[in-house]
């Protein structure tokens, strides 16, 4: 959201900024100088509150020098959650070994305000900008293209092959999580997408597909139901397939916080995970290693992601030249708790084994 006017002072300070989060000046002073020992709900609520404060604004204003503004904008749905943060964390670290700012807007999947937002930061409050899932950006990335001012895109391929940005292997991720399932046993195999505007969502989708079809598993439109990466979309689509006729034994959301909407949905059936049902997420935030059972998922390096669409874009305001490129990171399956095979394969293996004694 954009900076609101401070009616007592134009100098906004740490003490404001730790009133309006809630949280002790120091909390706010780690969150600036990017210590350990912050909680992820405390770091955002001190982003959420410099932003509305104008703190960064200020910071902008006594920085300038040399006609760059020493401030970085990002662009993000929403403050809050792991995934936003993980990624914000690596973005920090790179921008306060380069002594720049951070100026933090968020769109809360507006499309309107996303435009908004860039015309805004681009207009002389910044040096660049760092664009995480956008969901318009055929709107404005031509024009940030021929005026040539910095950005780049994170977990974002752009609208063509020129546009810097930084992600990782969705659709073979993807792959990897469909094939493990399928390699347990599992057949039905249910699937809750992203939000499919986004280009990660639809390559999720994509190695999904890719998975079945290669191990020999008909493709079935009624094991997939649409989400927006949320957990309330998760818990909707979980019910859903657990109530057709044939439900899936196995869940695959598209995100972690999906999958634990997932979770809870299975549970509200009287099932259990994993004996009845086996989920699988997508990220490796770290609440997924905390939940119980431990979430089997695919981890994307979000905060390497963050690191290196960075650097990237602090290379490009020192050289104009540079215009970035388009790095995509591995993915890696981290196997928890939340997978096994599922019960009619577990009771032939039992069957057969007796009569092998």
């Amino acid at each position: 959201m954009p900076p609101r006017k401070n009616s007592r002072s134009h100098n906004v300070t740490i003490m404001d900024v730790a009133r309006e989060a809630g949280v002790s000046p120091t909390t706010v002073s780690r969150v600036l100088n990017n210590q350990d020992h912050v909680r992820p709900d405390k770091r955002a609520r001190v982003l959420t509150a410099m932003t509305r404060l104008g703190y960064v604004v200020n910071q902008q204003a006594r920085s300038l020098a040399g006609g760059r503004s020493h401030v970085i904008g990002l662009l993000v749905h929403e403050v809050g959650v792991s995934y936003t943060g993980e990624i914000i964390r690596g973005i920090e670290e790179e921008l306060v070994a380069a002594q720049y700012e951070l100026m933090l807007y968020t769109t809360h999947r507006r499309k309107t305000k996303e435009s908004t937002y860039v015309a805004t930061l681009t207009r002389g409050m910044t040096d660049g900008l760092l664009l995480l899932l956008p969901l318009n950006p055929q709107a404005y990335l031509e024009s940030l293209h021929q005026e040539r001012f910095p950005y780049v895109l994170i977990d974002h391929q752009g609208t063509n092959e020129a546009c810097p940005a930084v992600a990782a292997t969705n659709r073979q991720g993807s792959y990897d999580a469909t094939a493990y399932l399928i390699e347990l046993g599992h057949r039905r195999i249910g699937f809750v997408t992203g939000e499919m505007r986004l280009g990660c969502a639809v390559d999720r989708l994509d190695g999904y597909k890719a998975a079945l079809a290669d191990h020999g598993i008909a493709f079935d439109p009624a094991l997939v139901v649409e989400g927006h990466f949320q957990q309330p979309d998760g818990y909707a689509g979980a019910n859903a397939l657990l109530a057709l006729p044939d439900p899936p034994t196995a869940i695959f959301a598209s995100n972690d916080v999906s999958a634990f909407g997932v979770m809870d949905a299975v549970r509200d059936h009287g099932l259990r995970i994993p004996e009845d049902v086996s989920v699988i997420g997508f990220d490796d935030i770290p609440e997924a290693a905390h939940v119980h059972p431990g979430l089997t998922t695919v981890r994307q390096p979000l905060e390497q992601m963050g690191r290196l669409a960075t650097r990237m874009l602090l290379r490009q305001i020192k050289d104009p030249e540079y215009t970035g490129e388009r790095i995509e990171l591995p993915t890696e399956l981290v196997i928890r708790q939340s997978c096994q095979p599922p019960r009619a394969a577990r009771e032939h293996t039992t069957v057969r084994r007796k009569r092998l004694k």
